[in-house]
């Protein structure tokens, strides 16, 4: 849905008047004719205006003298699309995602010098999106997590892309809970009690002793299969007979793989880890590091170091996601490392087909987390030929709008219609 038009699409025959060259109007006119209005004054102001091609949405916002009752929910967000501003923006950022949700291939037609694989009919059909869903920890300290987990328990994306934040909150909330509190709270005052501030939102440090306490002794575990794991490796190096035979593979934690064992040994139906473990869900977070992982890591590395982290591995698997894929879906909750990381991703195939990015940084300090859409289009991570779209809106009121009209409109629904896809052909069985 286009919700405004250029005044390029008007007419080629159109009257077309530069209004800051507007002339006195002549005396003949009704205006010009008051002799108490200068008649350049009266030019300037009420100037003949082209006219708008008969296409274009009008403006009209919410009628609720019209709403039912049980259906208000989706009548709102619907007439979004015509009320402006980022209501607007809402309203299109749900379409994006109901578009790259139902994209096949089948929709795009088959032609010459594509491969012959593809060119059946059922072949196509079977052959989806790759959704990436993108989040700031900030989304994982609040309520956010729980709209976050209905996702992935339901396997609605594809693969996930978060900070240290967003993976340690996840599992910390599975010990303890996060409390309610207020922007304007004294930090000082919060500082002598042990308590700590994520906005209007407050985590004890007894939070995070408990995860260190639990995640300390996994490290040591996950240490010590590193070194069996190469011992072996080892073993089967100084065994082969011939230089020219192949390698064998050495085992080495990445990120990714990490966070997939805490989602296992988590075991808990409220944790976003959890339910992406159980799902086969990759999780990539580059700078695991930089949070209380990090520190515990930190602290393992003086007791016993040589603990191996290989990001090198991990960026090689979410950039094949991305080129593996006939098309991509992104959506991007924040901004910082999350945005870019799927951006560059989505890069290596000459850009995502959909994007919608959610949140309220400002492009005026040429800094990634405010970029525009349009500006990732001019690096090729989202493709001329796109439609994305930002919201410029808090993501804990913007994003669960957005799902009660895409993702939690059809569960059953979408399970059915996506038992036997793949995204990319040669996943296909």
């Amino acid at each position: 849905m286009k919700t405004g038009t250029a005044l390029d699409d008007a007419p080629s025959d159109a009257k077309t008047t530069n209004i800051l060259e507007a002339k006195p109007l002549d005396k003949s006119n009704a205006v010009s004719a008051n002799p108490h209005i200068p008649s350049v004054s009266a030019s300037a102001v009420l100037g003949e205006s082209e006219t708008l091609p008969e296409s274009t949405p009008k403006c009209r916002g919410v009628d609720f003298n019209s709403l039912s009752p049980d259906n208000m929910l989706s009548s709102i967000m619907e007439s979004f699309k015509t009320t402006g501003f980022q209501a607007t923006n809402l309203a299109l950022a749900v379409d994006r995602i109901n578009e790259m949700r139902k994209w096949r291939l089948s929709d795009v037609e088959w032609k010459e010098g594509d491969d012959p694989a593809l060119k059946p009919k059922e072949v196509r059909e079977r052959i989806r999106a790759r959704i990436f869903l993108s989040y700031t920890s900030n989304q994982i300290s609040s309520g956010q997590r729980e709209v976050l987990r209905f996702l992935i328990q339901h396997k609605m994306v594809d693969c996930i892309v978060t900070t240290a934040g967003g993976i340690e909150e996840d599992i910390m909330k599975c010990f303890q809970p996060t409390f309610m509190g207020d922007f304007k709270l004294n930090g000082r005052e919060l500082r002598k009690k042990g308590i700590n501030r994520i906005g209007n939102l407050l985590v004890p440090n007894k939070n995070y002793c408990e995860f260190e306490d639990w995640v300390t002794p996994l490290i040591v575990k996950m240490h010590e299969e590193q070194d069996a794991k190469w011992t072996e490796w080892a073993k089967r190096m100084s065994s082969r007979d011939n230089d020219d035979a192949p390698l064998p593979e050495k085992f080495v934690w990445t990120p990714s793989k990490v966070i997939c064992r805490l989602g296992k040994e988590i075991n808990n139906e409220d944790s976003v880890l959890y339910w992406a473990a159980t799902n086969d869900i990759p999780v990539l977070c580059p700078a695991l590091t930089d949070g209380s992982v990090g520190d515990m890591l930190y602290f393992h590395s003086y007791k016993r170091p040589g603990f191996v982290l290989d990001i090198n591995e991990d960026i090689r698997k979410i950039n094949d996601l991305a080129v593996r894929s006939h098309a991509t879906g992104q959506i991007i909750l924040g901004g910082g490392l999350v945005k870019h990381h799927t951006c560059n991703a989505n890069l290596m195939r000459n850009g995502a087909d959909y994007s919608v990015f959610v949140n309220t940084g400002a492009e005026f300090d040429g800094s990634d987390s405010g970029a525009s859409p349009d500006e990732a289009v001019s690096w090729g991570k989202i493709r001329i030929t796109a439609e994305p779209v930002k919201v410029t809106m808090d993501a804990t009121i913007a994003f669960p709008l957005i799902v009660s009209q895409t993702f939690a409109k059809d569960v059953e629904q979408w399970k059915e219609s996506t038992k036997d896809t793949v995204c990319f052909i040669d996943d296909l069985e």
